[in-house]
């Protein structure tokens, strides 16, 4: 049932997902399927590979194994609810589940955020002052980096939470998307969300953009050190171990920048597309980006492979 009676509160919501058309429900289902088997053993190649090699245990890869393992929480808390709801004739999910989907949505992907910006801190430090990197870079502050990463993604994830309880859903209970996400979700709200949109408009960019301005200040910072090395040799290696980097920060922000920092009401189909940049092909991808021209890491991954034969 699309419309419940206006006293009752909505028990569980129905994902269109990103097609309606009874053609391409199963099309969609092999496509993410594939694109979720790919991902999962693509992040859990990196993270094994990092584990056994003790040449990768470095900051950087420190960083990427959680990267990894973020990507992989990610998708999981995502995808496999997608991929039943496509086969399915009832595309539904509860409420229980809708609220804890959002949850992990916004924790996982806020935690990915500032891992990316503690990759650039790292890339900053090495490059930038490389005479202290074994000092600033030890293991403890990463760990505490890793540690800040979480206490500043999951408040955020349980403060929207918090707000979103608040709210009555009384009306239509058809969400336009294939996930539980903040915007699609007050459309449906039978109270006033003024609340939800004031925190989402205020606290919601400073958690969003602050690890983005910690990444550009990094590179800036790389950028006027890189243009003083003499050699053209010198410069190529420096840039070299950044543009990995660059172009996973490049896909993740650019596709989140472009479904959340616009007005609520402005929501369209356009922004589901989006969605699934970063929420399933950015983390499929990122094993690809990171190895593809990576020695040190192609090496580990055949020793990897080395090691399972034997």
């Amino acid at each position: 049932m699309e419309k419940i009676n206006q006293t009752n509160s909505v028990s569980e919501f129905i994902l269109l997902g990103l097609s309606s058309r009874p053609e391409d429900q199963k099309p969609l289902f092999v496509i993410f399927l594939i694109m979720y088997l790919i991902t999962l053993i693509g992040n859990l190649l990196i993270i094994l590979a990092i584990y056994y090699d003790p040449q990768l245990h470095t900051p950087m890869y420190f960083f990427l194994s959680f990267l990894s393992f973020t990507d992989v929480s990610f998708t999981t808390a995502i995808v496999p609810k997608m991929l039943v709801n496509t086969l399915s004739e009832k595309k539904t999910i509860s409420y229980a589940g809708c609220v804890t989907q959002m949850y992990f949505l916004y924790a996982l992907g806020n935690t990915d955020s500032c891992i990316l910006a503690a990759m650039a801190i790292d890339r900053y430090v090495a490059i930038c002052d490389p005479f202290q990197y074994v000092t600033i870079m030890s293991h403890h502050h990463c760990v505490l980096l890793l540690a800040l990463s979480c206490c500043i993604a999951h408040p955020h994830s349980l403060l929207h939470i918090l707000l979103l309880k608040r709210l009555t859903f009384c009306g239509s209970n058809v969400i336009h998307h294939f996930l539980c996400d903040i915007s699609p979700l007050l459309k449906l709200s039978c109270t006033s969300t003024y609340i939800n949109e004031l925190v989402i408009k205020t606290e919601g960019p400073i958690i969003l953009v602050s690890p983005f301005l910690r990444i550009s200040f990094s590179y800036i910072r790389i950028l006027i050190t890189v243009t003083k090395i003499p050699s053209a040799a010198g410069k190529h290696k420096a840039f070299s171990t950044c543009g990995s980097h660059i172009a996973v920060v490049t896909l993740f922000y650019g596709s989140i920048f472009y479904v959340y920092l616009q007005p609520l009401s402005s929501y369209t189909v356009k922004d589901r597309v989006a969605t699934v940049i970063y929420t399933v092909l950015s983390s499929l991808l990122n094993p690809f980006i990171y190895s593809l021209r990576n020695k040190d890491l192609i090496q580990g991954l055949k020793k990897l492979m080395g090691r399972r034969k034997t």
